[in-house]
């Protein structure tokens, strides 16, 4: 049998293990890129390892999520992150030159290539044919350091896309309907490949869209071919020596092969609160929206913004709506203004907002109370735009022009105009002023870092213990996400200092959590958080499981896990734990008394683990998933106090 794509660049990158879906395989990364949410402590880290300079053919640091500043601390991790980059050879991506997945796609990204970003949307860059992968922060420092990414060898599955999307029908609304089909749970450890004749009719900023929001599937990656189209977009960026061709064998063998004819789309939502709530907009058509926001990583190309502009041409914002459109960089900044479509964007009353992630991370741009908000970005979890009751729809560019003219939810279709067809520039304007390259230095050493009174060291992790006496600390449902364990938005500002920020975990569920944590660690119990379905999808924010450490959190039971949390657990030396029998659920209350005797010992073994629930009497079955290095890895309290280890020259001496 033939071999995918996947499998022919994963193949070509193994560093230990070999091609065998399931198994766990160590790969080698040829690029990485960090984002100021998540880069200052990979690269506090990253410091920690002792390594002199970064050992992979580029490392990019964008500062393109907290680019506001209130307070000092946003601008002193800005500095730090300057510092940092001078000092260990990183290209640093000023604020105000877009969002890191959009820039990273125009001015870096290469078919064939392997890259792991601190950002769970780094599969953006499948869209040009690229391994790309989203990981904790932890796991990019150690990328960069020279050491492999270790993940599960994954099943590969084909979306065959035939036919050609009618007018009126994007590519959000391909992905929206990958997300019909295949939810936001139970595909985990597998990647997405797109083939099929409907892939050439696609453009790369249209094949980017549907990498982008893969990462709501919960896959490891989704990957495009790079073919003729990606040539053509390439040579726009003046990168044509950058291309390849990358295609699957016409005998290539999936796990699966599920079809979608472009041609049968029809405009969709995502509705209140999951991407996974997937609606016709014919069925939403009517409801009174108070907000549009377009662009974010997921719809902010050049292609996207000239759309709009051409819909809105002549037109002004209704009376009710608030519209805000923000680039996805400084590029698409400067082309949609050459090409004149920002001009027609500021005519129709639309706010342009910064080219940075913004809006979609709630640090600006909340809805009212209450509010409805068109987005064009990826996600909608309740409390991620800032106001809790807001109701969040996720919808492609045309779709949130339509609503913006209309002051409803209307399908564009309905608008009675001609579908404005845009053409793609021959060459972009470039200006790459914004990214400061690291210079040759005879002593990087010498370089000054910055570090304001934001900004500490990792906190560091105790082993893990012999027998965990524990407290269920706190209970949570289904498909609670990493921003209902830590808070973006406004609280972000604190991601370089963790014991300000462990203040906030599970803020959102239960304000008293931080402290009830606080007070069973400091009588010697260990905090257990017991969750349901998917515990920890969304954001690959590490802080969701550093911030919970640091409360003394040694155990999180769950029905089911998210690929990059539970790496982030493993990481930090929490122990995942899922239900043997999900019913076994309901026999836990928050403040149970849970105990798990000879857990060290057991774990070491990989032998079974009884748990037992004090207050109630009774013993519940747990299983855990985890493969010999990464028990050793918890084990000793998580990855960073094994890292530290480190020969003069600064190689890793044990990846396990």
């Amino acid at each position: 049998m033939g071999r995918s794509i996947t499998r022919k660049v994963i193949e070509t990158r193994i560093a230990e293990g070999s091609w065998n879906p399931g198994s766990e395989i160590a790969i080698r990364i040829d690029q990485t890129l960090t984002q100021d949410a998540t880069g200052t402590v990979a690269y506090l880290q990253f410091e920690a390892m002792g390594v002199p300079k970064v050992a992979v053919e580029i490392a990019v640091s964008y500062i393109d999520h907290n680019t506001t500043q209130i307070g000092f601390e946003n601008a002193d991790d800005h500095k730090y992150l300057q510092t940092i980059a001078a000092r260990y050879g990183i290209v640093l991506s000023r604020a105000g030159n877009g969002i890191c997945h959009q820039v990273h796609l125009e001015r870096f990204g290469r078919p064939g290539g392997t890259l792991l970003g601190s950002d769970s949307h780094t599969p953006t860059c499948g869209g040009i044919g690229m391994i790309a992968i989203g990981a904790g922060g932890l796991d990019v420092a150690l990328a960069m350091g020279g050491a492999p990414f270790y993940l599960v060898c994954p099943r590969v599955v084909k979306i065959h896309l035939t036919g050609r999307l009618k007018p009126w029908v994007a590519a959000k609304d391909v992905i929206l309907e990958v997300l019909r089909m295949f939810g936001t749970r139970g595909n985990v450890n597998t990647v997405f490949e797109y083939g099929g004749p409907g892939v050439k009719t696609l453009s790369v900023p249209e094949r980017a869209t549907i990498a982008n929001m893969g990462a709501e599937c919960g896959v490891t990656t989704s990957v495009f071919p790079s073919d003729e189209v990606t040539r053509t977009f390439l040579r726009a960026q003046g990168r044509l020596s950058d291309w390849s061709v990358i295609a699957a064998d016409r005998d290539a063998e999936y796990d699966r092969i599920a079809e979608i004819d472009l041609s049968r789309l029809v405009p969709l939502s995502a509705t209140p609160h999951s991407p996974g709530n997937i609606a016709t907009v014919a069925s939403l058509q009517g409801i009174p929206v108070d907000q549009v926001c377009i662009g974010s990583c997921t719809n902010s190309s050049y292609k996207d913004l000239a759309t709009v502009a051409r819909i809105l041409k002549g037109r002004v914002a209704a009376p009710n709506v608030s519209l805000v459109i923000a680039p996805g960089s400084r590029q698409v900044m400067q082309n949609i203004g050459k090409s004149g479509y920002l001009g027609d964007l500021i005519a129709s009353g639309a706010r342009i907002d910064p080219a940075a992630c913004g809006f979609c991370i709630g640090n600006s741009q909340s809805p009212p109370t209450g509010g409805v908000s068109l987005r064009t970005s990826n996600r909608n979890f309740e409390g991620r735009s800032g106001t809790r009751d807001a109701k969040i729809y996720l919808v492609s560019c045309e779709t949130a022009a339509a609503a913006a003219i209309t002051g409803k939810i209307t399908d564009p279709r309905k608008l009675g105009m001609r579908y404005p067809r845009i053409a793609m520039p021959g060459k972009f304007l470039i200006d790459d002023r914004m990214f400061v390259f690291p210079k040759p230095v005879a002593n990087g050493s010498a370089v000054k870092i910055y570090r304001g009174p934001n900004i500490g060291a990792p906190p560091a992790n105790t082993p893990f213990p012999a027998h965990i006496r524990g407290v269920a600390a706190i209970k949570v449902g289904d498909r609670v996400t990493t921003d209902h364990i830590i808070p973006a938005g406004a609280r972000m500002k604190y991601r370089s200092n963790i014991p300000r920020y462990s203040e906030f975990v599970f803020e959102s569920l239960d304000a008293g959590f931080s402290a009830r944590a606080v007070r069973i660690r400091d009588a010697g119990r260990h905090n257990i958080i017991v969750g349901g379905v998917s515990y920890g999808e969304g954001s690959s924010r590490e802080h969701a499981a550093i911030c919970p450490m640091f409360l003394g959190v040694k155990v999180v039971l769950a029905k089911s896990f998210q690929r990059i949390h539970m790496n982030n657990l493993v990481n930090f030396g929490i122990l995942p734990l899922t239900f043997g029998n999900e019913a076994d659920y309901e026999k836990i209350d928050q403040n149970d008394e849970l105990d798990i005797a000879g857990a060290a010992e057991a774990v070491s073994a990989g032998r079974p683990l009884a748990l037992v629930n004090r207050t109630k009497g009774a013993e519940i079955g747990v299983l855990y998933s985890l493969t010999e290095r990464q028990r050793r890895i918890v084990l000793a309290g998580g990855l960073l106090s094994m890292q530290r280890r480190k020969t003069e020259g600064g190689a890793v001496e044990d990846h396990e």
